[in-house]
């Protein structure tokens, strides 16, 4: 039987701990209000004292997996050496732990892509690797403009990458191979791990290196 927030000892927190689990589990869309009533035990309308709709449990989980981006601090790792300044080693800090905490949570990357990030908490970590850039010197206008770029470069990679993502459960399990006879290039590139979790990697790495690459002074 249900029972109230009060007596399970609910918080805002907790509930959101859950539905991001029932989203990495059954997928975003099975989420609903009375759905995640039922996984925390209590009655769906127990939930509005936490989350006032289903826009802001959504945005409630947009803000857990980007307030769990915490580049600033992190120690540097050896690929950062070819990075040049400091605050490019910074950006690649950030798009490496950007990339880990959505494929961690691949039923949520199209609310990250899709829903801007609103919370104190969710922004805390684009104010931290912004405020970093400024202090190398890059205005407010262009750091803001280049950590946007470096999170939509990750937000689409993991788009394509994340099995969970919409489109990746839609294919006819029925269907015919595709003969790859005509497209020897595509063939080949297939036949040397195209597709592979190493390929992902490689192509994240090397998207990840011409962006940064581009980035060989501060804008000023």
């Amino acid at each position: 039987m249900s029972t109230t927030g009060k007596r399970v000892g609910l918080t805002r927190a907790k509930v959101l701990t859950v539905a991001l689990a029932v989203a990495d589990r059954d997928g975003i869309e099975k989420l609903s209000m009375r759905r995640l009533g039922a996984e925390l035990g209590v009655e769906a309308m127990t939930l509005y004292h936490y989350l006032p709709n289903k826009a802001a449990l959504l945005d409630g989980l947009v803000e857990l997996v980007v307030a769990a981006v915490r580049p600033v601090g992190a120690e540097a790792g050896p690929a950062e050496a070819a990075d040049g300044p400091p605050w490019r080693a910074l950006l690649r800090r950030f798009a490496v732990a950007f990339r880990a905490e959505l494929l961690a949570h691949p039923g949520v990357i199209t609310l990250v892509a899709t829903r801007p990030a609103r919370s104190p908490e969710a922004l805390r970590a684009v104010e931290d690797v912004a405020a970093e850039l400024g202090r190398a010197g890059i205005p407010p206008v262009a750091a803001l403009r280049i950590v946007n770029a470096v999170a939509t470069l990750v937000v689409g990679h993991c788009l394509a990458e994340a099995a969970g993502t919409p489109g990746h459960g839609d294919q006819d399990p029925d269907a015919e191979p595709l003969d790859l006879d005509a497209f020897p290039t595509l063939a080949a590139a297939v036949a040397g791990g195209l597709g592979t979790p190493a390929d992902h990697q490689a192509r994240f790495d090397l998207a990840l290196d011409a962006l940064l690459s581009g980035l060989s002074a501060p804008p000023a």
